[in-house]
């Protein structure tokens, strides 16, 4: 039997990804959570065989959250859930540790198959996410300027452009304000941007992250 742990922050999302899952006789649905916080003390507690991870949520994120679980088990293997298809962001998630990374477009057959591998430790990326990875390896893709960054840098990164405050970065990754607010600037360095509006407006015109997100 393979345990799962659905993370998502919206709830009909999970109810349509739990119902797919409980359809399948050797999956149990073991817990659902909303954000990586919650994410983290679940595994921390329970330590499920699967984690399906989306990526972005309020607090610390899918990035930090899977860094997070995979400091203290490498037991759970985690699959990003993300409506992310172009690097940086899939590349970032496979180097924090995460086992598999889908779209949120996969076909319910393609999830269930990545599932399966990802419980016997072999890594899953989606065939187009892999092609663009293993493309962007090669190339060092300079048309993307967020590929410099480091994966904390992305992660305020996305933590700012969905409008979080210095100090309640600070506080979800347990970092001081003055830290953030470093990385910060280094940042808007890197990215030739000197407000977190503008650091928006190039978020979005890299696909970092979709306008009606925000």
């Amino acid at each position: 039997m393979i345990t799962l742990l659905l993370v998502d922050d919206h709830e009909l999302v999970r109810t349509g990804i739990r119902r797919i899952l409980e359809d399948v006789n050797d999956f149990k649905v073991v817990g659902e959570v909303n954000n990586g916080e919650l994410a983290v003390k679940f595994c921390r507690d329970s330590q499920p065989d699967v984690v399906l991870m989306d990526m972005n949520m309020p607090g610390i994120g899918g990035l930090e959250a899977t860094k997070q679980i995979l400091r203290f088990t490498d037991s759970t293997r985690i699959i990003v859930l993300s409506i992310h298809k172009e690097n940086p962001i899939p590349g970032k998630v496979m180097e924090v540790g995460a086992f598999g990374y889908l779209t949120k477009d996969a076909e319910p057959q393609e999830m269930i198959n990545a599932i399966r591998k990802v419980a016997v430790g072999q890594k899953y990326i989606a065939p187009e996410i892999a092609q663009q990875i293993a493309i962007s390896r090669l190339s060092k893709n300079e048309d993307n300027p967020f590929e410099q960054l480091s994966n904390r840098e992305l992660e305020i990164t996305m933590m700012l452009t969905k409008g979080a405050k210095v100090p309640d970065i600070a506080a979800h990754l347990n970092i001081s304000a003055k830290t953030v607010n470093t990385y910060r600037y280094r940042m808007f360095e890197k990215l030739d941007v000197s407000s977190d509006v503008e650091l928006t407006h190039l978020a979005i015109r890299h696909k970092l992250i979709d306008s009606d997100q925000l």
